[in-house]
């Protein structure tokens, strides 16, 4: 309807449509274009006193391309309308019509792609030190979603161009498997977080250190001898990781002690408190705020056994505190005539066995005797 209505209009015009035509699309992008400008102006203002500012910016800067390629669209649809096109000529505008909007369609999901991803990178670190790499597949995306869609618009059937790369992705997911399965656990420990670069961990295999960097490959992990760890995101997210630094980076510290069955255990329960609050106190790494704590736990082979709980600052300082704990203690034991016993076990023997040892044993030396006198008077002049 619109189409015969524009016909109609063009035949009382006694213009010819080949000069018509490139006038009335003059004029579309003359008006248009500084029309664009203004909508845009509103909608950034309407968006900036009702939304973030940071997302209405990102909007604002994906629409304008994309729309400055619609007016330009719609400039050759009204060139197609006007102008008498043999049929060879008019699919070809019809080509260059469609490769606009979808050129427009990818523009405009492209930008917006790129500047939430590079908003999202401000707060994450992780994702800022990877986004080159993101925002690049996702272009590649992007773009190959859009030639599909314009291939299929002008007619050509793109079935064999799936099928072809879905048997090409199954052969390159086959040859990276490795390489696959360390990106999807990367971007699991992204999503999760289970660990952030500062933390202070320690994995299944024993290696402990601070967290430098969480890649989408792989983790890189300082220990305290300061070399680096470089472990693949596939075994650290298999792995069972405890994290030191959560909920946080302060934590207690559990000894266990054991002391001799003669002790008077009020005493061993005052004065190990004592040096306990005494480290708390002055040891640089130890928390004030803590309180020591304490229980007797069990009867064991040569000792009576507990538990005591000290604070610390994190893990490290944990390291120095025990080691300040330790001495002192021992000292102060040592002075208070407190016992830290060692394993010590006791045969017992029937009494037939016991004889016949030393039947032998006598045996043994009377022999012995016997030897060592036939050699002296071997020897006498």
């Amino acid at each position: 309807m619109t189409s015969e209505m524009l016909q109609k209009a063009i035949a009382v015009i006694p213009l010819s449509p080949w000069v018509l035509g490139p006038v009335v699309a003059s004029l579309w992008l003359l008006i248009l274009l500084p029309s664009k400008k203004l909508v845009l102006a509103r909608i950034q203002h309407y968006l900036a006193s009702r939304t973030h500012w940071a997302w209405a910016e990102s909007l604002i800067d994906a629409m304008s391309p994309a729309l400055t390629l619609i007016v330009l669209a719609g400039a050759i649809s009204l060139l197609a309308w006007i102008l008498p096109l043999n049929p060879r000529a008019a699919h070809a505008l019809y080509i260059i019509l469609v490769a606009t909007i979808v050129l427009a369609l990818m523009v405009f999901a492209d930008r917006i792609s790129r500047g939430l991803l590079a908003r999202l990178a401000v707060r994450s670190p992780a994702l800022r030190g990877e986004l080159g790499l993101i925002q690049g597949a996702t272009r590649g995306v992007v773009i190959g979603l859009a030639l599909m869609v314009f291939l299929d618009s002008i007619g050509i059937s793109i079935t064999p161009l799936i099928a072809s790369l879905g048997i090409g992705t199954a052969a390159v997911a086959l040859a990276l498997q490795d390489t696959l399965a360390n990106l999807f656990a990367g971007i699991y420990m992204m999503a999760e977080r289970p660990i952030q670069a500062g933390h202070f961990i320690q994995i299944e295999s024993s290696e402990q250190g601070w967290v430098e960097r969480v890649g989408w490959r792989s983790t890189h992990i300082r220990m305290l001898s300061d070399t680096m760890v470089v472990v693949p995101n596939s075994k650290l997210a298999g792995s069972v990781i405890t994290n030191f630094s959560l909920p946080q980076d302060e934590m207690a510290i559990t000894l266990e002690i054991g002391v001799d069955y003669g002790s008077d255990l009020e005493k061993v329960e005052r004065v190990t408190l004592e040096v306990a609050r005494q480290v708390t106190r002055t040891v640089t790494g130890a928390c004030p705020g803590f309180e020591p704590r304490m229980c007797f736990t069990s009867f064991a082979d040569s000792s009576i056994n507990f538990k005591l709980w000290l604070g610390a600052k994190d893990y490290v300082a944990s390291l120095t505190v025990r080691h300040e704990f330790i001495k002192r203690l021992h000292a102060r034991y040592l002075h208070e005539g407190i016992g830290i016993p060692f394993p010590t076990r006791t045969i017992d023997l029937p009494d037939t066995t016991l004889a016949k040892l030393r039947a032998v044993v006598t045996s043994s030396a009377g022999n012995s005797d016997h030897a060592a006198r036939r050699g002296q008077a071997g020897t006498s002049p």
